[in-house]
Protein backbone atom coordinates (compact mmCIF):
# COMPACT_ATOMS: atom_id res chain seq x y z
CA UNK A 1 0.00 0.00 0.00
CA UNK A 2 1.25 3.38 -1.28
CA UNK A 3 2.42 5.51 1.68
CA UNK A 4 2.59 10.10 1.81
CA UNK A 5 4.28 11.86 4.14
CA UNK A 6 3.51 15.77 4.54
CA UNK A 7 6.33 17.72 5.92
CA UNK A 8 6.50 21.43 6.62
CA UNK A 9 9.06 24.00 4.49
CA UNK A 10 9.40 27.34 3.00
CA UNK A 11 9.65 28.14 -0.62
CA UNK A 12 9.04 31.59 -2.67
CA UNK A 13 8.87 32.76 1.04
CA UNK A 14 5.48 30.92 2.04
CA UNK A 15 4.65 28.58 4.30
CA UNK A 16 4.28 25.31 2.15
CA UNK A 17 3.26 21.23 2.51
CA UNK A 18 6.05 18.64 0.88
CA UNK A 19 3.87 15.83 -0.18
CA UNK A 20 7.09 13.10 0.42
CA UNK A 21 6.18 9.40 -1.02
CA UNK A 22 7.91 6.45 -2.41
CA UNK A 23 8.10 6.61 -5.91
CA UNK A 24 4.82 5.40 -7.94
CA UNK A 25 3.81 6.78 -11.12
CA UNK A 26 -0.08 6.00 -10.32
CA UNK A 27 0.12 8.24 -6.84
CA UNK A 28 2.15 10.84 -8.64
CA UNK A 29 -0.55 11.26 -11.23
CA UNK A 30 -3.16 11.38 -8.63
CA UNK A 31 -1.61 13.77 -6.36
CA UNK A 32 -0.84 15.88 -9.49
CA UNK A 33 -4.59 16.39 -10.71
CA UNK A 34 -5.46 17.58 -7.00
CA UNK A 35 -5.98 21.43 -7.11
CA UNK A 36 -3.10 23.59 -5.51
CA UNK A 37 -0.02 21.03 -5.95
CA UNK A 38 3.05 22.35 -8.10
CA UNK A 39 6.31 20.76 -8.24
CA UNK A 40 9.68 22.59 -7.03
CA UNK A 41 12.65 21.78 -8.85
CA UNK A 42 14.17 23.73 -5.54
CA UNK A 43 13.27 21.19 -3.17
CA UNK A 44 12.50 18.36 -5.64
CA UNK A 45 9.02 17.61 -4.31
CA UNK A 46 5.67 18.24 -5.04
CA UNK A 47 4.05 20.55 -2.51
CA UNK A 48 1.07 23.05 -2.02
CA UNK A 49 0.73 26.16 0.03
CA UNK A 50 -0.46 26.20 3.35
CA UNK A 51 -3.70 26.61 5.10
CA UNK A 52 -5.96 24.74 6.89
CA UNK A 53 -8.39 24.06 4.78
CA UNK A 54 -6.49 23.17 1.82
CA UNK A 55 -4.46 20.68 4.33
CA UNK A 56 -7.98 19.26 5.19
CA UNK A 57 -9.36 18.94 1.55
CA UNK A 58 -5.73 17.29 0.96
CA UNK A 59 -5.89 14.59 3.54
CA UNK A 60 -9.51 13.64 2.41
CA UNK A 61 -8.57 13.52 -1.00
CA UNK A 62 -5.53 11.15 -0.21
CA UNK A 63 -8.06 9.06 2.00
CA UNK A 64 -10.32 8.41 -0.92
CA UNK A 65 -7.45 6.58 -3.31
CA UNK A 66 -6.69 4.26 0.11
CA UNK A 67 -3.19 5.62 0.68
CA UNK A 68 -1.98 5.84 3.81
CA UNK A 69 -0.71 9.21 5.08
CA UNK A 70 2.16 9.52 7.59
CA UNK A 71 1.35 13.00 8.52
CA UNK A 72 5.22 14.92 10.00
CA UNK A 73 3.16 18.28 10.08
CA UNK A 74 2.63 19.84 13.54
CA UNK A 75 -0.33 21.63 14.18
CA UNK A 76 0.83 23.86 16.76
CA UNK A 77 3.36 25.92 14.42
CA UNK A 78 3.60 27.62 10.89
CA UNK A 79 7.07 27.50 9.11
CA UNK A 80 8.99 30.44 10.01
CA UNK A 81 9.01 32.87 6.83
CA UNK A 82 12.07 34.41 7.27
CA UNK A 83 15.97 34.04 8.82
CA UNK A 84 15.48 37.71 9.32
CA UNK A 85 12.89 37.84 11.43
CA UNK A 86 11.74 36.74 14.97
CA UNK A 87 8.20 36.46 13.64
CA UNK A 88 6.16 33.63 13.63
CA UNK A 89 2.83 33.11 11.67
CA UNK A 90 0.93 30.56 14.03
CA UNK A 91 -1.97 28.65 12.82
CA UNK A 92 -5.28 29.43 12.67
CA UNK A 93 -8.06 29.01 15.28
CA UNK A 94 -11.41 27.49 14.91
CA UNK A 95 -13.12 30.87 14.88
CA UNK A 96 -10.97 32.08 11.96
CA UNK A 97 -10.51 28.82 10.40
CA UNK A 98 -14.09 28.87 9.33
CA UNK A 99 -14.12 32.80 8.66
CA UNK A 100 -11.70 31.48 5.90
CA UNK A 101 -13.58 28.92 4.51
CA UNK A 102 -16.58 30.73 4.28
CA UNK A 103 -14.76 33.68 2.33
CA UNK A 104 -13.22 30.77 -0.03
CA UNK A 105 -16.77 30.16 -1.15
CA UNK A 106 -17.85 33.86 -1.06
CA UNK A 107 -15.33 34.39 -3.75
CA UNK A 108 -16.19 31.59 -5.43
CA UNK A 109 -20.23 32.85 -5.71
CA UNK A 110 -18.73 36.10 -6.91
CA UNK A 111 -17.48 33.59 -9.91
CA UNK A 112 -14.18 35.09 -9.73
CA UNK A 113 -11.16 33.35 -11.48
CA UNK A 114 -9.32 30.72 -9.58
CA UNK A 115 -6.21 32.58 -9.80
CA UNK A 116 -8.09 36.08 -8.09
CA UNK A 117 -9.47 33.64 -5.22
CA UNK A 118 -6.32 32.26 -4.60
CA UNK A 119 -4.76 35.45 -4.47
CA UNK A 120 -7.14 36.96 -2.11
CA UNK A 121 -7.90 33.93 -0.21
CA UNK A 122 -3.88 33.94 0.64
CA UNK A 123 -3.45 37.66 1.11
CA UNK A 124 -6.47 37.17 3.83
CA UNK A 125 -5.47 33.36 5.52
CA UNK A 126 -1.91 35.12 6.06
CA UNK A 127 -3.36 38.21 7.76
CA UNK A 128 -5.65 36.57 9.72
CA UNK A 129 -2.24 34.22 10.76
CA UNK A 130 -0.60 37.70 11.49
CA UNK A 131 -3.26 38.64 13.92
CA UNK A 132 -3.25 35.59 15.71
CA UNK A 133 -5.49 35.11 18.92
CA UNK A 134 -7.67 38.68 18.13
CA UNK A 135 -11.02 38.31 17.24
CA UNK A 136 -12.22 38.73 13.46
CA UNK A 137 -15.04 41.23 15.43
CA UNK A 138 -11.93 43.42 16.35
CA UNK A 139 -9.79 43.49 13.52
CA UNK A 140 -9.82 47.10 12.14
CA UNK A 141 -7.50 48.92 9.52
CA UNK A 142 -4.53 49.72 11.70
CA UNK A 143 -4.37 45.87 11.79
CA UNK A 144 -4.07 45.85 8.13
CA UNK A 145 -1.74 48.84 7.59
CA UNK A 146 0.40 47.07 10.12
CA UNK A 147 0.14 43.56 8.27
CA UNK A 148 0.90 45.35 4.72
CA UNK A 149 3.78 47.55 6.39
CA UNK A 150 5.29 43.41 7.36
CA UNK A 151 4.69 42.29 4.31
CA UNK A 152 6.43 44.93 1.96
CA UNK A 153 9.40 45.01 4.98
CA UNK A 154 9.66 41.31 5.34
CA UNK A 155 8.44 39.79 1.57
CA UNK A 156 9.35 42.12 -0.56
CA UNK A 157 6.20 42.70 -2.26
CA UNK A 158 5.99 44.78 -5.18
CA UNK A 159 3.57 47.75 -6.13
CA UNK A 160 1.24 44.80 -8.04
CA UNK A 161 1.27 42.47 -5.14
CA UNK A 162 0.58 45.33 -2.47
CA UNK A 163 -2.58 46.51 -4.86
CA UNK A 164 -3.70 43.11 -5.13
CA UNK A 165 -3.52 42.58 -1.27
CA UNK A 166 -5.88 46.00 -1.39
CA UNK A 167 -8.53 44.68 -2.95
CA UNK A 168 -8.48 41.47 -1.38
CA UNK A 169 -8.98 43.56 2.27
CA UNK A 170 -12.07 45.17 0.26
CA UNK A 171 -13.70 41.75 -1.00
CA UNK A 172 -13.34 40.68 3.04
CA UNK A 173 -14.69 43.74 4.55
CA UNK A 174 -17.41 43.40 2.18
CA UNK A 175 -17.91 39.54 2.97
CA UNK A 176 -17.53 40.46 6.84
CA UNK A 177 -19.02 43.91 7.56
CA UNK A 178 -18.79 42.54 11.31
CA UNK A 179 -15.28 43.50 11.80
CA UNK A 180 -14.06 46.84 11.96
CA UNK A 181 -12.18 47.60 9.06
CA UNK A 182 -12.68 50.32 7.31
CA UNK A 183 -11.69 49.79 3.50
CA UNK A 184 -11.52 53.66 2.90
CA UNK A 185 -8.68 54.66 5.32
CA UNK A 186 -6.26 51.75 3.59
CA UNK A 187 -3.90 53.43 1.05
CA UNK A 188 -4.43 52.05 -2.42
CA UNK A 189 -0.48 52.24 -4.26
CA UNK A 190 -0.19 54.07 -7.76
CA UNK A 191 0.23 51.54 -10.53
CA UNK A 192 3.51 51.36 -11.75
CA UNK A 193 4.14 53.03 -15.31
CA UNK A 194 6.95 50.50 -16.53
CA UNK A 195 6.49 49.89 -20.05
CA UNK A 196 6.89 46.42 -21.56
CA UNK A 197 10.08 44.38 -22.55
CA UNK A 198 9.44 44.15 -26.64
CA UNK A 199 11.56 41.99 -28.87
CA UNK A 200 12.86 43.25 -32.92
CA UNK A 201 11.57 40.91 -35.15
CA UNK A 202 15.15 39.50 -35.42
CA UNK A 203 15.18 38.74 -32.18
CA UNK A 204 12.13 36.65 -33.00
CA UNK A 205 13.37 35.05 -35.76
CA UNK A 206 16.17 34.31 -33.38
CA UNK A 207 14.52 32.38 -31.15
CA UNK A 208 12.85 30.35 -33.72
CA UNK A 209 15.60 29.50 -35.36
CA UNK A 210 17.34 28.47 -31.76
CA UNK A 211 14.18 26.10 -31.17
CA UNK A 212 15.53 22.88 -32.27
CA UNK A 213 12.85 21.17 -30.75
CA UNK A 214 9.48 21.03 -32.95
CA UNK A 215 7.12 21.40 -29.81
CA UNK A 216 9.04 24.33 -28.27
CA UNK A 217 9.43 26.05 -32.22
CA UNK A 218 5.49 25.75 -32.38
CA UNK A 219 4.87 27.53 -28.93
CA UNK A 220 6.94 30.32 -29.29
CA UNK A 221 5.88 30.68 -33.23
CA UNK A 222 1.96 30.75 -31.53
CA UNK A 223 2.36 33.34 -28.65
CA UNK A 224 4.17 35.55 -30.97
CA UNK A 225 2.03 34.73 -34.01
CA UNK A 226 -0.91 35.41 -32.40
CA UNK A 227 -0.83 37.00 -29.19
CA UNK A 228 -2.07 34.82 -26.99
CA UNK A 229 -1.51 34.84 -23.10
CA UNK A 230 0.39 31.44 -22.00
CA UNK A 231 -2.83 30.16 -19.97
CA UNK A 232 -4.51 30.74 -23.37
CA UNK A 233 -2.44 28.33 -25.13
CA UNK A 234 -2.38 26.03 -22.63
CA UNK A 235 -6.28 26.04 -23.11
CA UNK A 236 -6.37 26.15 -26.71
CA UNK A 237 -7.80 22.77 -28.24
CA UNK A 238 -7.83 21.07 -31.58
CA UNK A 239 -11.56 22.28 -32.11
CA UNK A 240 -10.61 26.07 -31.68
CA UNK A 241 -9.08 26.17 -35.11
CA UNK A 242 -10.50 27.20 -38.25
CA UNK A 243 -7.68 27.29 -40.78
CA UNK A 244 -10.57 27.98 -43.79
CA UNK A 245 -10.79 31.41 -41.86
CA UNK A 246 -7.28 31.39 -40.33
CA UNK A 247 -8.79 32.33 -37.43
CA UNK A 248 -8.56 30.81 -33.39
CA UNK A 249 -11.43 31.04 -31.11
CA UNK A 250 -10.16 31.47 -27.19
CA UNK A 251 -12.86 30.44 -25.06
CA UNK A 252 -12.83 32.10 -21.41
CA UNK A 253 -9.75 34.31 -21.64
CA UNK A 254 -8.93 36.51 -18.89
CA UNK A 255 -12.01 38.54 -17.74
CA UNK A 256 -14.05 34.96 -18.71
CA UNK A 257 -14.56 36.53 -22.10
CA UNK A 258 -14.38 34.98 -25.16
CA UNK A 259 -12.53 36.06 -28.71
CA UNK A 260 -11.15 35.50 -31.96
CA UNK A 261 -7.73 36.30 -33.51
CA UNK A 262 -5.28 35.44 -35.91
CA UNK A 263 -3.59 32.57 -37.23
CA UNK A 264 -0.40 33.22 -39.14
CA UNK A 265 -0.93 31.59 -42.45
CA UNK A 266 3.06 30.91 -42.47
CA UNK A 267 2.66 28.48 -39.43
CA UNK A 268 0.29 25.69 -41.54
CA UNK A 269 3.21 24.33 -42.60
CA UNK A 270 4.79 23.76 -39.48
CA UNK A 271 1.60 23.11 -37.35
CA UNK A 272 1.11 20.24 -40.01
CA UNK A 273 4.30 18.89 -39.29
CA UNK A 274 3.92 18.99 -35.53
CA UNK A 275 0.39 17.12 -35.54
CA UNK A 276 1.95 14.35 -37.46
CA UNK A 277 5.13 14.67 -35.35
CA UNK A 278 3.36 14.59 -31.86
CA UNK A 279 -0.76 13.37 -32.74
CA UNK A 280 -1.88 15.75 -29.86
CA UNK A 281 -5.71 14.11 -28.51
CA UNK A 282 -7.57 17.01 -27.03
CA UNK A 283 -5.21 19.63 -26.51
CA UNK A 284 -3.18 21.83 -29.16
CA UNK A 285 -0.01 20.98 -26.92
CA UNK A 286 -0.34 18.33 -24.63
CA UNK A 287 1.89 16.75 -22.03
CA UNK A 288 3.45 13.65 -22.99
CA UNK A 289 1.83 11.61 -20.49
CA UNK A 290 -1.47 13.18 -21.45
CA UNK A 291 -3.26 16.09 -20.17
CA UNK A 292 -2.72 19.38 -20.23
CA UNK A 293 0.95 20.71 -20.61
CA UNK A 294 2.64 22.84 -17.62
CA UNK A 295 3.38 27.22 -18.12
CA UNK A 296 6.39 25.95 -16.16
CA UNK A 297 8.11 23.95 -18.42
CA UNK A 298 7.21 27.02 -20.73
CA UNK A 299 8.74 29.26 -19.30
CA UNK A 300 11.73 26.98 -19.24
CA UNK A 301 12.59 26.66 -22.27
CA UNK A 302 12.17 29.50 -22.99
CA UNK A 303 14.70 31.30 -20.78
CA UNK A 304 17.30 28.35 -22.11
CA UNK A 305 16.37 29.12 -25.38
CA UNK A 306 16.95 33.01 -25.15
CA UNK A 307 20.32 32.57 -23.32
CA UNK A 308 21.69 30.24 -26.66
CA UNK A 309 20.40 33.20 -28.56
CA UNK A 310 22.42 35.46 -27.07
CA UNK A 311 19.67 37.60 -26.12
CA UNK A 312 20.35 39.53 -23.36
CA UNK A 313 17.19 40.66 -22.68
CA UNK A 314 14.53 39.14 -20.28
CA UNK A 315 12.02 37.03 -22.46
CA UNK A 316 9.02 35.60 -20.97
CA UNK A 317 5.93 34.16 -22.65
CA UNK A 318 4.13 37.32 -21.78
CA UNK A 319 7.07 39.20 -23.73
CA UNK A 320 6.04 37.60 -26.89
CA UNK A 321 2.69 39.09 -26.72
CA UNK A 322 3.76 42.42 -26.10
CA UNK A 323 6.11 41.99 -29.32
CA UNK A 324 3.76 40.96 -31.23
CA UNK A 325 1.40 44.19 -30.13
CA UNK A 326 3.87 46.64 -30.83
CA UNK A 327 5.03 45.17 -34.11
CA UNK A 328 1.19 44.89 -35.59
CA UNK A 329 1.05 48.33 -34.45
CA UNK A 330 4.18 49.82 -36.47
CA UNK A 331 3.01 48.15 -39.25
CA UNK A 332 -0.11 50.33 -38.88
CA UNK A 333 -2.56 48.18 -37.55
CA UNK A 334 -5.75 49.86 -36.31
CA UNK A 335 -5.28 50.06 -32.16
CA UNK A 336 -8.45 49.39 -31.94
CA UNK A 337 -8.13 45.92 -34.01
CA UNK A 338 -5.23 45.36 -31.68
CA UNK A 339 -7.44 45.68 -28.78
CA UNK A 340 -9.76 42.93 -30.36
CA UNK A 341 -7.26 40.55 -31.07
CA UNK A 342 -5.61 40.85 -27.42
CA UNK A 343 -8.62 40.59 -25.76
CA UNK A 344 -7.93 43.79 -23.69
CA UNK A 345 -11.29 45.15 -21.99
CA UNK A 346 -9.78 48.88 -22.06
CA UNK A 347 -8.62 50.60 -25.00
CA UNK A 348 -6.30 52.22 -22.44
CA UNK A 349 -4.47 48.99 -21.52
CA UNK A 350 -3.48 48.75 -25.55
CA UNK A 351 -2.78 52.35 -25.15
CA UNK A 352 0.91 51.43 -23.90
CA UNK A 353 1.99 50.01 -27.09
CA UNK A 354 1.98 53.55 -28.46
CA UNK A 355 4.61 54.79 -26.28
CA UNK A 356 7.49 51.73 -27.11
CA UNK A 357 6.56 51.87 -31.45
CA UNK A 358 9.67 52.53 -33.30
CA UNK A 359 7.79 54.33 -35.94
CA UNK A 360 7.29 57.49 -35.09
CA UNK A 361 10.36 57.86 -33.27
CA UNK A 362 12.95 57.58 -35.76
CA UNK A 363 10.95 60.01 -37.59
CA UNK A 364 12.03 62.81 -35.28
CA UNK A 365 15.45 64.91 -35.34
CA UNK A 366 17.26 65.43 -32.32
CA UNK A 367 18.41 69.01 -31.42
CA UNK A 368 22.01 68.20 -31.51
CA UNK A 369 21.53 67.10 -35.15
CA UNK A 370 19.49 69.76 -36.40
CA UNK A 371 21.74 72.28 -35.30
CA UNK A 372 24.74 70.49 -36.66
CA UNK A 373 22.89 70.17 -40.26
CA UNK A 374 22.30 74.10 -39.94
CA UNK A 375 25.94 75.18 -38.52
CA UNK A 376 27.32 73.07 -41.72
CA UNK A 377 25.41 74.54 -44.31
CA UNK A 378 26.01 78.24 -42.95
CA UNK A 379 29.59 77.51 -42.59
CA UNK A 380 29.78 76.26 -46.38
CA UNK A 381 32.13 73.95 -45.55
CA UNK A 382 32.68 71.08 -47.55
CA UNK A 383 33.10 68.63 -44.59
CA UNK A 384 30.21 67.90 -42.35
CA UNK A 385 30.77 69.08 -38.99
CA UNK A 386 31.19 66.60 -36.59
CA UNK A 387 31.39 66.77 -32.72
CA UNK A 388 33.83 63.66 -32.36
Amino acid sequence: MNTITLEQFIHNKKSCIAIKFPYCFETKEYIKKFKGVYWTKTHRTFYFYYDEVRLENFKKYIKKEGIVLLDNYKKDTVPRLSNRTTFELKPLNQEKTLVYRHFIEFLKGKRLSTSSIASYSGFILEFLRFTENKPVNSLNENDVRHYIEWTVKTLNYAISTHRQMVSGFKHFAYFYPACAINIEKIYMPKKDKKLPIVLSIEEVFSLLKHAKNLKHRIIIAMLYGSGLRIGELIDLELKDFDFSRKQLHIKNGKGRKDRYTTIAESLFPLLKNYHIAYKPKVYFIENPKGGKYSPESIRSFLRKITKTAGITKIVTPHTLRHSYATHMLEQGTDIRHIQELLGHSRPETTMIYTHVTRKDLQQIISPLDNAIKKLSLRDNSDENLTIS
